[in-house]
């Protein structure tokens, strides 16, 4: 027998769990237990991180879960303590908070501007 013709036996798996197709929420890898036999261990889906709504970077400070365990977790775990905290990023946070100052200050040019030209008109 050439070492070409040899064909090495490999082990064969089958599914623990009832589903038998190899769908997104039926993904395995390959476990090689301390008696030498292989099995499959199930993956859990990965998560995708919460992302802020305004430019589609991630968020920070929120946790990367599926939806139960999200449920699971209170209020104070999920989200940011600050303004829009869990929602937005913390540089929109801010892009907002001075585009809002500065278009109260524009408004309040507007007005000074124009009680100096009534004064002028009298």
């Amino acid at each position: 027998l050439s070492s070409s013709s040899r064909s090495i036996m490999v082990q064969r798996l089958t599914y623990r769990r009832r589903h038998s197709y190899n769908t997104a929420s039926n993904k395995v890898k390959i476990v090689k237990t301390p008696g030498g036999k292989n099995v499959y261990h199930y993956v859990k889906k990965t998560t995708s991180p919460t992302v802020c709504g305004d430019c589609g970077c991630t968020v920070h400070g929120v946790p990367r879960l599926r939806p139960i365990q999200l449920k699971r977790l209170s209020k104070r775990q999920k989200t940011v303590s600050r303004a829009y905290g869990g929602s937005r990023c913390h540089q929109c946070v801010k892009n907002r908070i001075t585009r809002a100052f500065l278009i109260e200050e524009q408004k309040i040019v507007k007005h000074v501007l124009k009680m100096k030209q009534r004064q002028a008109k009298k």
